[in-house]
């Protein structure tokens, strides 16, 4: 599927550039390989670079997660502090399982653009343990298609550097911006697998969420066409 969303990890797993890298780190460090690899990586796709944080990123996304349109079908961080302690766990997560959300760059200008990546899910349902895939984009970069080109690319990592066998995405049912993306990148929704967020208060607009699921086998069958 040339052009699409889910064209982007193939793209990325064929630059000379990121195989180079992978073999270097591989060659330096054995079995501890895969968790080194994403802490000292980018991950590029045409338009963006997934990194790790960095200081000068929690100004603007403490910026951004105080946006009402951005936090419209999200719990509220509150204040700086909180923000801050949400990039913390998130280089926490990454030190620990290797992969996290991380933060997003425009290539092009080099502006923090937003947070896209995969976590292990914090709670229990009953789909867990599992790996979720997630984004969270500045208003001023919505519309670009940015949130599916960096979630495929993403995922692809999980899959491919981690060996995943599935990744997972929820979102409150009537988000369908957010719906529309996950069924881009090929996940597949069964209503029976629908929940309520059990960190959501019982009368919270949020509590119900779709579940969206893509299997390493349809990874494999539907991106890299094998």
């Amino acid at each position: 599927m040339p052009g699409s969303p889910l064209a982007a990890w193939g793209r990325l797993r064929r630059s000379p550039r990121l195989e180079q890298s992978l073999d270097g780190v591989d060659s330096r460090l054995g079995h501890h390989a895969a968790s080194v690899r994403s802490r000292v990586m980018n991950i590029e796709t045409t338009r963006l670079i997934l990194r790790p944080w960095m200081e000068e990123d929690r100004e603007p996304f403490a910026a951004m997660s105080a946006d009402p349109a951005v936090m419209e079908h999200l719990l509220p961080l509150g204040d700086r502090d909180r923000a801050n302690a949400w990039i913390d766990r998130q280089m926490a997560h990454l030190a620990e399982h290797g992969f996290c959300f991380w933060a997003l760059e425009e290539k092009e200008s080099g502006a923090f653009a937003g947070s896209v990546g995969l976590v292990k899910v914090g709670y229990e349902a009953h789909f867990t343990p599992a790996v979720e895939v997630g984004w969270r984009l500045a208003r001023a970069f919505w519309g670009r298609g940015y949130a599916p080109e960096a979630a495929i690319a993403s995922m692809g990592y999980g899959f491919e550097v981690f060996g995943l066998s599935e990744i997972v995405a929820n979102t409150a049912i009537h988000n369908t911006n957010s719906r529309r993306v996950m069924e881009k990148l090929g996940m597949c929704h069964d209503a029976q697998d629908d929940f309520d967020h059990p960190r959501m208060p019982e009368d919270h607009p949020l509590r119900r969420q779709a579940l969206y699921r893509l299997s390493r086998d349809r990874w494999t069958a539907t991106v890299l066409g094998q």
